[in-house]
């Protein structure tokens, strides 16, 4: 499967606030996409990408550009749209990501998910994220990937 990241820009941030979750999962991904693009503006760090299968817009994914005062790079939000959902598209821009943050001398990547959204907590698992404890941490569980 080919997966392009692409740079969220003024010509093209429209098109991804068109992405939606299912109805059944907006407890589980909460915020819409317009939120995550705003809320860039203010956070200097945050990097937002479109997904792309070849030509098709599929999903958005926010990371962070620099690691926090404990050497960790966050990704703040993955979505894949309500129409493209169980294709591994979330898997594939997650490696993409992966690839990509290695190369840019990322150590460890860190993420975090509600507890009821197992969907992604067995895609981090698959992809060698571990618990970085059993605690509930402001709502989430949080998963780390080392990369070193």
């Amino acid at each position: 499967m080919s997966i392009e990241l692409k740079p969220v820009s003024i010509d093209n941030w429209y098109d991804c606030t068109k992405l939606h979750v299912k109805q059944e999962q907006i407890s589980v991904f909460p915020a819409p996409i317009v939120y995550w693009i705003a809320e860039s503006k203010y956070v200097d760090d945050f990097e937002l990408r479109r997904v792309y299968s070849g030509a098709l817009l599929v999903g958005f994914i926010v990371f962070c550009k620099s690691p926090d005062e404990d050497g960790n790079h966050w990704i703040p939000a993955l979505m894949i749209d309500q129409n493209h959902q169980g294709n591994g598209y979330a898997k594939a821009a997650m490696k993409k990501l992966i690839h990509l943050m290695k190369q840019n001398g990322c150590k460890k990547l860190m993420i975090g998910h509600r507890p009821d959204n197992f969907i992604a907590g067995n895609l981090y698992e698959s992809l060698g994220f571990q618990r970085a404890s059993e605690d509930i941490i402001d709502g989430e569980i949080i998963r780390f990937l080392q990369l070193n």
